[in-house]
Protein backbone atom coordinates (compact mmCIF):
# COMPACT_ATOMS: atom_id res chain seq x y z
CA UNK A 1 0.00 0.00 0.00
CA UNK A 2 1.68 3.63 -1.10
CA UNK A 3 1.58 6.60 0.91
CA UNK A 4 -1.23 8.28 -1.64
CA UNK A 5 -3.52 5.26 -0.81
CA UNK A 6 -2.81 5.20 2.76
CA UNK A 7 -3.58 9.00 2.80
CA UNK A 8 -6.34 8.72 0.68
CA UNK A 9 -8.11 6.07 2.82
CA UNK A 10 -7.58 8.39 6.15
CA UNK A 11 -9.10 11.33 4.45
CA UNK A 12 -12.52 8.75 3.56
CA UNK A 13 -12.57 7.32 6.94
CA UNK A 14 -12.75 10.86 8.38
CA UNK A 15 -15.34 11.91 5.62
CA UNK A 16 -17.50 8.55 6.37
CA UNK A 17 -16.84 9.33 10.08
CA UNK A 18 -18.29 12.76 9.94
CA UNK A 19 -21.37 12.29 7.83
CA UNK A 20 -22.58 9.04 8.40
CA UNK A 21 -25.32 10.63 11.33
CA UNK A 22 -26.12 13.54 9.58
CA UNK A 23 -28.47 14.28 6.29
CA UNK A 24 -25.95 14.61 3.85
CA UNK A 25 -25.12 10.80 2.47
CA UNK A 26 -21.73 9.65 3.72
CA UNK A 27 -21.72 7.09 0.51
CA UNK A 28 -22.44 9.91 -1.51
CA UNK A 29 -19.58 11.99 -0.31
CA UNK A 30 -16.93 9.28 0.04
CA UNK A 31 -17.90 7.77 -3.78
CA UNK A 32 -17.53 11.40 -5.59
CA UNK A 33 -14.65 12.36 -3.11
CA UNK A 34 -12.93 8.91 -3.81
CA UNK A 35 -13.61 9.39 -7.49
CA UNK A 36 -11.93 12.36 -7.72
CA UNK A 37 -8.45 11.63 -5.86
CA UNK A 38 -8.73 8.18 -8.21
CA UNK A 39 -9.51 6.42 -4.84
CA UNK A 40 -10.57 2.49 -6.33
CA UNK A 41 -10.91 -0.30 -3.76
CA UNK A 42 -11.37 -3.78 -4.50
CA UNK A 43 -15.36 -4.08 -4.96
CA UNK A 44 -15.87 -1.30 -3.91
CA UNK A 45 -16.09 -2.88 -0.41
CA UNK A 46 -13.66 -0.36 1.61
CA UNK A 47 -16.87 2.32 0.92
CA UNK A 48 -19.24 -0.07 3.21
CA UNK A 49 -17.16 -2.08 5.29
CA UNK A 50 -15.70 1.23 7.11
CA UNK A 51 -18.86 1.71 8.01
CA UNK A 52 -17.88 -0.57 11.04
CA UNK A 53 -16.49 2.31 12.53
CA UNK A 54 -19.44 4.33 12.65
CA UNK A 55 -20.94 1.49 14.18
CA UNK A 56 -18.68 1.75 17.13
CA UNK A 57 -19.01 5.04 17.23
CA UNK A 58 -22.43 4.59 18.56
CA UNK A 59 -22.42 1.77 20.64
CA UNK A 60 -19.34 3.76 22.35
CA UNK A 61 -21.73 7.05 22.86
CA UNK A 62 -24.69 4.95 23.72
CA UNK A 63 -23.40 2.06 25.59
CA UNK A 64 -24.87 2.68 29.05
CA UNK A 65 -28.55 3.74 27.36
CA UNK A 66 -28.02 0.44 25.39
CA UNK A 67 -27.40 -1.47 28.20
CA UNK A 68 -29.91 -0.13 30.18
CA UNK A 69 -32.81 -1.42 27.51
CA UNK A 70 -31.32 -4.71 27.15
CA UNK A 71 -31.50 -5.57 30.86
CA UNK A 72 -34.88 -4.14 30.67
CA UNK A 73 -36.30 -6.47 28.15
CA UNK A 74 -37.58 -9.15 30.45
CA UNK A 75 -39.93 -6.72 32.57
CA UNK A 76 -40.67 -3.93 30.96
CA UNK A 77 -43.05 -3.21 27.87
CA UNK A 78 -41.27 -0.03 26.39
CA UNK A 79 -38.25 -1.55 26.24
CA UNK A 80 -39.55 -4.69 24.29
CA UNK A 81 -41.36 -2.69 22.05
CA UNK A 82 -39.02 -0.57 21.24
CA UNK A 83 -36.23 -3.13 20.50
CA UNK A 84 -38.98 -4.39 18.25
CA UNK A 85 -39.99 -0.96 16.61
CA UNK A 86 -35.74 -0.87 15.74
CA UNK A 87 -36.08 -4.58 14.14
CA UNK A 88 -39.37 -3.71 12.00
CA UNK A 89 -37.45 -0.50 10.74
CA UNK A 90 -34.48 -2.02 10.04
CA UNK A 91 -36.48 -5.23 7.73
CA UNK A 92 -37.31 -3.46 4.38
CA UNK A 93 -33.96 -2.52 4.06
CA UNK A 94 -32.56 -6.03 4.71
CA UNK A 95 -34.74 -7.32 1.90
CA UNK A 96 -34.12 -5.38 -0.73
CA UNK A 97 -29.91 -4.33 0.14
CA UNK A 98 -29.91 -8.73 -0.28
CA UNK A 99 -31.80 -8.54 -3.17
CA UNK A 100 -30.39 -5.37 -4.91
CA UNK A 101 -26.71 -5.92 -3.82
CA UNK A 102 -25.21 -6.52 -6.85
CA UNK A 103 -27.50 -3.55 -8.94
CA UNK A 104 -26.56 -1.12 -5.67
CA UNK A 105 -22.81 -1.59 -6.13
CA UNK A 106 -21.90 -2.38 -9.50
CA UNK A 107 -24.23 0.20 -11.29
CA UNK A 108 -25.37 2.75 -8.64
CA UNK A 109 -21.60 3.07 -6.94
CA UNK A 110 -20.32 3.62 -10.69
CA UNK A 111 -22.50 6.99 -11.00
CA UNK A 112 -21.29 9.92 -10.04
CA UNK A 113 -23.41 12.47 -11.94
CA UNK A 114 -26.46 10.05 -9.87
CA UNK A 115 -24.97 10.85 -6.76
CA UNK A 116 -25.08 14.87 -7.57
CA UNK A 117 -28.25 15.12 -8.53
CA UNK A 118 -29.89 13.04 -5.64
CA UNK A 119 -27.92 15.42 -3.25
CA UNK A 120 -28.74 18.03 -4.99
CA UNK A 121 -32.26 17.16 -4.77
CA UNK A 122 -32.13 16.05 -0.97
CA UNK A 123 -31.00 19.16 -0.11
CA UNK A 124 -34.16 21.07 -1.18
CA UNK A 125 -36.41 18.47 -0.30
CA UNK A 126 -34.91 18.71 3.23
CA UNK A 127 -35.12 22.58 3.49
CA UNK A 128 -38.64 22.06 1.92
CA UNK A 129 -39.15 19.57 5.09
CA UNK A 130 -37.28 21.75 7.58
CA UNK A 131 -39.25 24.86 7.16
CA UNK A 132 -42.83 23.11 7.18
CA UNK A 133 -44.65 24.58 10.44
CA UNK A 134 -44.61 20.60 11.35
CA UNK A 135 -46.99 19.95 14.80
CA UNK A 136 -44.91 16.26 16.36
CA UNK A 137 -46.81 14.23 17.95
CA UNK A 138 -44.08 11.62 19.00
CA UNK A 139 -40.90 13.03 20.69
CA UNK A 140 -39.71 9.97 22.88
CA UNK A 141 -38.14 6.79 20.41
CA UNK A 142 -39.49 4.95 22.91
CA UNK A 143 -43.03 5.71 22.74
CA UNK A 144 -43.15 5.39 18.91
CA UNK A 145 -45.55 2.56 17.80
CA UNK A 146 -44.78 -0.39 15.55
CA UNK A 147 -46.01 0.86 12.55
CA UNK A 148 -44.34 4.46 12.40
CA UNK A 149 -41.00 2.43 13.07
CA UNK A 150 -41.70 -0.20 10.33
CA UNK A 151 -42.63 3.14 7.63
CA UNK A 152 -39.42 4.96 8.77
CA UNK A 153 -37.52 1.74 7.70
CA UNK A 154 -39.59 1.38 4.66
CA UNK A 155 -38.39 5.20 3.86
CA UNK A 156 -34.59 4.35 4.67
CA UNK A 157 -34.91 1.91 1.65
CA UNK A 158 -34.27 5.31 -0.30
CA UNK A 159 -31.19 5.24 0.54
CA UNK A 160 -29.93 2.26 -1.62
CA UNK A 161 -29.70 5.17 -3.59
CA UNK A 162 -26.16 6.83 -3.58
CA UNK A 163 -26.25 10.29 -2.39
CA UNK A 164 -29.75 10.26 -0.93
CA UNK A 165 -28.52 9.80 2.79
CA UNK A 166 -29.76 6.99 5.09
CA UNK A 167 -30.11 9.35 8.01
CA UNK A 168 -31.64 12.07 5.58
CA UNK A 169 -34.02 9.33 4.54
CA UNK A 170 -35.39 8.48 7.93
CA UNK A 171 -35.23 11.71 9.11
CA UNK A 172 -37.51 13.57 6.47
CA UNK A 173 -39.63 10.31 6.97
CA UNK A 174 -39.68 10.69 10.35
CA UNK A 175 -40.77 14.26 10.86
CA UNK A 176 -43.33 14.02 7.60
CA UNK A 177 -44.58 11.36 9.81
CA UNK A 178 -45.34 13.39 13.31
CA UNK A 179 -42.31 13.34 15.49
CA UNK A 180 -39.80 15.75 16.30
CA UNK A 181 -36.76 16.65 14.75
CA UNK A 182 -34.23 15.45 18.00
CA UNK A 183 -36.27 12.05 18.45
CA UNK A 184 -36.23 11.52 14.32
CA UNK A 185 -32.43 11.87 14.47
CA UNK A 186 -32.24 9.67 17.81
CA UNK A 187 -34.01 7.23 15.97
CA UNK A 188 -31.71 7.17 12.86
CA UNK A 189 -28.92 6.34 15.36
CA UNK A 190 -30.49 3.44 16.85
CA UNK A 191 -31.66 2.24 13.36
CA UNK A 192 -28.33 2.25 11.90
CA UNK A 193 -26.70 -0.13 14.33
CA UNK A 194 -28.82 -3.04 12.48
CA UNK A 195 -28.76 -1.51 9.17
CA UNK A 196 -25.03 -1.03 8.76
CA UNK A 197 -23.63 -3.81 10.78
CA UNK A 198 -26.27 -5.89 8.45
CA UNK A 199 -24.19 -4.08 5.50
CA UNK A 200 -20.89 -4.79 6.64
CA UNK A 201 -21.49 -8.62 7.46
CA UNK A 202 -23.25 -9.01 3.99
CA UNK A 203 -20.31 -7.47 1.98
CA UNK A 204 -17.79 -8.69 3.62
CA UNK A 205 -19.67 -12.64 3.44
CA UNK A 206 -19.45 -11.22 -0.44
CA UNK A 207 -16.66 -10.71 -0.89
CA UNK A 208 -14.30 -12.29 0.91
CA UNK A 209 -12.57 -14.44 -1.68
CA UNK A 210 -11.10 -11.36 -3.68
CA UNK A 211 -9.88 -9.08 -0.61
CA UNK A 212 -6.54 -8.53 -0.07
CA UNK A 213 -3.96 -8.17 2.64
CA UNK A 214 -3.64 -4.91 1.36
CA UNK A 215 -7.35 -3.95 1.24
CA UNK A 216 -7.44 -5.34 4.68
CA UNK A 217 -4.89 -2.64 5.56
CA UNK A 218 -6.74 0.23 4.10
CA UNK A 219 -9.82 -0.70 4.95
CA UNK A 220 -8.14 -0.88 8.77
CA UNK A 221 -6.86 2.68 8.51
CA UNK A 222 -10.46 4.11 6.89
CA UNK A 223 -12.35 2.20 9.67
CA UNK A 224 -10.12 4.00 13.09
CA UNK A 225 -10.69 7.43 11.29
CA UNK A 226 -14.54 6.80 10.57
CA UNK A 227 -14.67 5.79 14.33
CA UNK A 228 -12.83 8.36 15.78
CA UNK A 229 -14.75 11.33 13.59
CA UNK A 230 -18.02 9.38 14.16
CA UNK A 231 -17.60 9.75 18.10
CA UNK A 232 -17.49 13.56 17.69
CA UNK A 233 -20.60 13.70 15.45
CA UNK A 234 -22.94 11.55 17.59
CA UNK A 235 -21.53 13.33 20.67
CA UNK A 236 -22.70 16.62 19.15
CA UNK A 237 -25.99 16.49 16.86
CA UNK A 238 -28.70 15.95 18.68
CA UNK A 239 -27.97 19.48 20.85
CA UNK A 240 -27.23 21.10 16.87
CA UNK A 241 -29.87 19.90 15.71
CA UNK A 242 -32.55 21.30 18.46
CA UNK A 243 -30.66 24.56 18.22
CA UNK A 244 -30.28 24.54 14.29
CA UNK A 245 -32.64 21.84 12.56
CA UNK A 246 -31.86 20.58 9.75
CA UNK A 247 -31.38 23.36 7.03
CA UNK A 248 -27.61 23.75 7.37
CA UNK A 249 -27.54 20.13 6.36
CA UNK A 250 -29.61 21.04 3.14
CA UNK A 251 -27.50 23.73 2.17
CA UNK A 252 -24.58 21.58 2.59
CA UNK A 253 -25.83 18.87 0.23
CA UNK A 254 -27.04 21.33 -2.35
CA UNK A 255 -23.47 23.04 -2.55
CA UNK A 256 -21.65 19.66 -2.71
CA UNK A 257 -24.14 18.42 -5.59
CA UNK A 258 -23.47 21.83 -7.53
CA UNK A 259 -19.75 21.60 -6.39
CA UNK A 260 -19.74 17.80 -7.95
CA UNK A 261 -21.35 18.85 -11.30
CA UNK A 262 -18.86 21.25 -11.79
CA UNK A 263 -16.21 19.05 -10.66
CA UNK A 264 -17.31 16.37 -13.32
CA UNK A 265 -18.17 18.48 -16.13
CA UNK A 266 -14.15 20.50 -16.16
CA UNK A 267 -12.35 16.86 -15.21
CA UNK A 268 -14.94 13.94 -15.63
Amino acid sequence: MDGQTFFDALILGIVEGLTEFIPVSSTGHILLLGHFLGFESTGKTFEVLIQLGAILAILTVYSARLWKIATALPSDENSRRFVLGILLAFLPAAVIGVMAHSYIKEVLFESPALICSTLLIGGIILLWIDRLDLKPRYTNVMDYPLWLCFVIGVCQCLAMVPGVSRSGATIAGSLLLGTDKRSAAEFSFFLAMPTMAGAFTYDLYKNRNVLSVDDAAIITVGFVASFIAGVFVVKGLLDFVSRHGFAPFAYWRIFVGIAGFIGLYLVG
